[in-house]
């Protein structure tokens, strides 16, 4: 089994790898949980999959167990669906003793940390992943987040879980660009990290490679991830490393409008903040032909006529990250040097070569 264990200034918990671990959902919760009552919540995809399996598990490790459903989809990532679960557990007499657990993917994770972090001014939570960029990203780092109208993760806190179980046996039921999206999030992760983490990435030349590595991918990403959230745990230094290719990406992912994945669009984004930073000489020559091959390897997009448009800059500079009327951006110099540099925001339009026509 591959442990992450993440040290925080208010709590400690762990993140468990190992395939077949949600066969032992029951112990695994009852190492760090008493009996009590628990609300395990699933989106209508992944509830015929898992949700049986794991209730089984928690009753016969002594738990009370009820299991709530919501529509699968972004557009369940609100208020409304965030008071239905609310209203559920009102009705099933959930107190401050007792917890909920996601399992499911990142919106099925950021809605129910959230529930956890409102209901009763908080109550205990537990993170089962199962997809790749819900393993690899939303899972660790107590971001959690509903939308509002169109505005992404725009009402949400901070509220880290008491345990975070993965495992990589859930990937087999993804669609391979479910799959392939997580990818985008990791090459992310090892073109900053470097070392044995880019050789490792440098072999994976297909979903079937990712599938059989996704251990250890996972792994590695989280340990970075894991790291930079003690040093950082409010977002205001070292984590702003993790928005690499996130304020292109961002800026394409909204306007595509869910023609794009968030992994694919992280992908885009790399690919073009790398473009510029090379362009301007603050980066190893040849680094973005780099990036792009191994994101292309694997069938990521590379590229986006999105980004050429007048809406591209308009999201930019309204990022909810600027401050000070700064805008960070995150690029490597070489593979495993990752830098951050701020650019005020009445050049940003220059820098970024984006349109204001």
């Amino acid at each position: 089994m591959k442990t992450v264990d993440v040290k925080l200034t208010n709590k400690n918990y762990l993140v468990k790898i190992e395939a077949g671990l949600l066969q032992q959902a029951g112990q695994l919760v009852a190492d760090v949980w008493s009996p009590r009552k628990i609300a395990l919540v699933s989106d209508s995809n992944v509830a015929p999959l898992y949700q049986k399996q794991v209730a089984d598990s928690l009753t016969q490790a002594g738990f009370q167990v009820f299991c709530y459903d919501f529509p699968a989809g972004e557009a369940s990532k609100s208020l409304t669906v965030l008071g239905d679960l609310a209203r559920q557990l009102a009705a099933d007499a959930f107190n401050r003793d007792d917890g909920v657990i996601a399992l499911g993917g990142g919106v099925t994770g950021d809605l129910t940390g959230l529930l956890a972090a409102t209901y009763m001014r908080g109550i205990r939570f537990i993170q089962m992943p199962t997809s790749l960029l819900a393993q690899v990203d939303s899972s660790v780092g107590g971001k959690t987040a509903v939308d509002l109208d169109s505005i992404k993760n725009i009402i949400g806190a901070f509220y880290e879980p008491d345990l975070v179980i993965i495992d990589p046996e859930t990937l087999q039921t993804l669609k391979q660009r479910d799959l392939v999206e997580g990818y985008g999030e990791i090459a992310k992760t090892a073109a900053m990290v470097g070392g044995d983490f880019w050789s490792l990435i440098e072999t994976i030349n297909s979903p079937a490679d990712i599938m059989t590595h996704a251990t250890e991918l996972s792994a590695r990403s989280i340990q970075f991830k894991a790291d930079i959230v003690m040093g950082d745990e409010k977002e205001s230094g070292q984590r702003q490393l993790l928005n690499f290719g996130h304020t292109l990406g961002h800026a394409v992912e909204a306007l595509a409008e869910g023609g794009l994945r968030h992994g694919e669009a992280v992908s885009i984004g790399m690919v073009a903040i790398m473009q510029i930073f090379e362009n301007n000489g603050d980066a190893q020559a040849g680094i973005t032909d780099t990036l792009r091959d191994r994101l292309q390897a694997v069938g990521l997009p590379i590229t986006s006529p999105l980004l050429k448009s007048t809406a591209a800059l308009d999201k930019v500079k309204n990022d909810k990250k600027n401050r000070h009327g700064h805008l960070n951006l995150v690029y490597i110099t070489k593979i495993g040097d990752p830098q951050i540099v701020s650019i005020p925001s009445t050049q940003i339009a220059s820098f970024l070569k984006l349109s204001e026509d």
